[in-house]
């Protein structure tokens, strides 16, 4: 049977960066990744930061990917936060950049399916020198361990199976390989966020001039209010190079109080008149064709028309793109950006008036698509690990939701990196054994000691501050009602250092039903919109995709053989998937629920009442952007 040092599962940015920093060591290591490639089935509605906190070590991916900062994978790096108060079409806006920047070397928007085809072509390199690599289209079905010869045997469903000396389990928020092991119980809708995305097609220097910004930056727009459609959590808009990743986080407990479809959060969001003016763009629209012709001559026309909208888009798209600007120059397809301006304007004329296609101010939508985040608050893993296998980023339970601090990423490769070290140590030790908690204690402490797990127990003071200070500069306490007493007095640093001292001391966890209410995240952020914020107007109708039209523009290999398992069809929570599966895999037929696993994007929101596995290896959602 095959023996690997170290097996990774899972191809996420963790896992990818486990694999690179046990390979820098020297430690033979292979990556399990069930996609057909790596990247296809990550989805990230977040930043990815590098820190610098004041206490503590945190293991950066500038740190891991010595070339991060060289090749640039990411998308734009954040230059500007902002927190949008948000009640219809009122928005007050405060800049947030000093809590953004705090504790932080850089933040960048990213979009996963780039990022880690990125981190798996260095991790690769690094790996095959030690005799180690990347296995994709393979998904790990059981774990077993002989304690008496000391070895522990992996099952997948297609390869046979191998040994390994340890694991590092990166394979999500449902991970399998916690349930198989029975590590941990599946993380329940208390510990969980529903995040739902779009990916917005929008050019380059389009992008730049209506957010203000030069090449390269980025800015972050986060929405509080009535954008959740009274649910608790919040709106986002990140500029990517050329497109916008927009979405709607909530907690998953207040949407099974109060069941919306996904979709609809999303479509609340793009249709807020702040949003709208954000998002759009000239969009071609076919026309409709002319009956009195022949068939035949109206598909001549239709793929005419067809073939020139799409000529105008590139040409259009490159046109607002500093690299496609100097692309066509080099290959000398146009003399001069002028010649590339006027063929532009030809053909749109051309469209106009040969062919009667519309020009209307729209939006262009990309993809679709939705993930389960864990809240380290209510569910971190106490003891990251089973055996010989080490827990890391979401299968672990390690993410951040402080008001409007949301990361994931960061901290991922932060445990990576902490578990790596670990095994390094354990293996210097000659001490893996897999009867023995040696490794698991040494990689338990090193998590204990990572400032991400102290920001997950108790409240920064110094944070809360650069947010207080940014809201103290816009909001008059007198205008926002009966909190604005207790504003007044966050105002003052002495009164509030005390406040979150004694938050600390009774335990931020017993407080989080009061900091994280519909009045925090909903009424009051309406009210101060009401009284102080600005009337957006936006006259445009915006065309927001059928659910059915985004499901069918998603990439599947299908699976015939379903990876979802209904234990109670008549149970209450499963009645309310019908509501909250973003993509309607469920119906009421009679009492029963009845599953249609087809168009399934993998997000396991149906999780905790369902037998759930990930599709066999190379099977299911393929995800483009992420």
């Amino acid at each position: 049977m095959e023996q690997f040092d170290v097996v990774i599962i899972g191809g996420g940015s963790a896992g990818l960066a486990a694999l690179k920093q046990l390979s820098s060591k020297g430690i033979q290591s292979v990556l399990i990744e069930a996609g057909s490639t790596v990247g296809t089935k990550n989805v990230s509605g977040g930043i990815l930061y590098s820190k610098n906190p004041q206490t503590g070590k945190v293991y950066n991916v500038d740190e891991i990917f010595e070339n991060f900062l060289e090749e640039k994978p990411w998308e734009r790096q954040i230059t500007k936060y902002v927190l949008n108060c948000v009640s219809k079409d009122k928005v007050l806006s405060i800049d947030l950049t000093d809590s953004h920047e705090y504790e932080s070397n850089f933040g960048c928007s990213v979009l996963l399916n780039k990022l880690n085809s990125w981190f798996a072509k260095q991790s690769l390199e690094t790996a095959e020198k030690n005799g180690g690599g990347i296995i994709s289209g393979v998904h790990v079905r059981n774990i077993s361990w002989d304690d008496e010869k000391g070895k522990t045997i992996i099952q997948t469903d297609e390869l046979d199976d191998f040994e390994a000396k340890a694991i590092i389990a990166a394979d999500g928020v449902n991970s399998e390989i916690a349930e198989m092991t029975g590590a941990r119980e599946k993380f329940s809708p208390p510990g969980l966020y529903q995040g739902v995305k779009v990916v917005i097609k929008l050019p380059e220097e389009i992008i730049e001039e209506r957010f203000n910004l030069s090449p390269g930056e980025g800015t972050a727009h986060i929405f509080a209010g009535d954008v959740t459609l009274d649910h608790i959590g919040g709106g986002f808009l990140y500029t990517n190079i050329d497109s916008l990743s927009a979405g709607v986080v909530c907690h998953y407990d207040s949407l099974i109080s109060n069941p919306t479809a996904p979709n609809n959060l999303v479509n609340a969001l793009l249709n807020n008149p702040f949003v709208k003016e954000c998002i759009k763009d000239e969009v071609a629209l076919e026309p409709y064709p002319d009956k009195n012709l022949s068939k035949m001559e109206q598909l001549r026309i239709k793929f005419a028309v067809n073939k020139l909208i799409k000529r105008w888009e590139k040409l259009r798209f490159d046109y607002y793109s500093h690299e496609g600007k100097k692309r066509f120059l080099e290959n000398n397809e146009f003399n001069s950006i002028e010649d590339l301006k006027s063929k532009i304007d030809d053909i749109h004329k051309e469209l106009l008036e040969k062919y009667n296609t519309r020009f209307e101010t729209d939006y262009v939508e990309l993809e679709y698509s939705t993930k389960l985040i864990p809240d380290g608050k209510r569910c971190r893993m106490k003891k990251p690990y089973f055996k010989n296998i080490l827990f890391i980023g979401d299968a672990a339970g390690r993410g951040l939701f402080i008001g409007p601090r949301i990361e994931g990423l960061n901290i991922g490769i932060d445990d990576a990196a902490r578990a790596s070290n670990a095994i390094k140590q354990a293996m210097e030790k000659n001490n893996l054994d897999i009867t023995s908690n040696y490794l698991g204690d040494l990689y338990s402490q090193s998590v204990q000691q990572s400032p991400y797990t102290t920001d997950m127990k108790r409240i920064d003071k110094y944070y809360i501050k650069t947010i207080i200070d940014a809201a103290g500069r816009r909001i008059p306490p007198q205008k926002i009602g009966k909190y604005g007493l207790l504003f007044k007095l966050f105002l003052n640093n002495k009164l509030r250092n005390i406040s979150i001292d004694i938050v600390n001391k009774i335990g931020y966890n017993n407080m989080l039903s009061i900091i994280e209410s519909e009045e925090t995240y909903i009424r009051t952020p309406m009210k101060i919109a009401e009284k102080l914020g600005s009337k957006t107007t936006s006259e445009y109708s915006i065309s927001i995709p059928e659910l059915s039209q985004r499901i069918s523009s998603l990439n599947y290999n299908d699976d015939p053989q379903s990876h979802i398992k209904i234990t109670n069809s008549r149970s209450e929570f499963m009645k309310k998937m019908v509501t909250l599966c973003p993509t309607k895999c469920y119906s009421l037929e009679g009492e029963d629920i009845v599953l249609q696993h087809e168009g399934c994007i993998e997000c396991g929101t149906c999780s905790p009442e369902t037998e759930w596995r990930h599709p066999r290896g190379e099977k299911g959602i393929e995800f483009k952007y992420g």
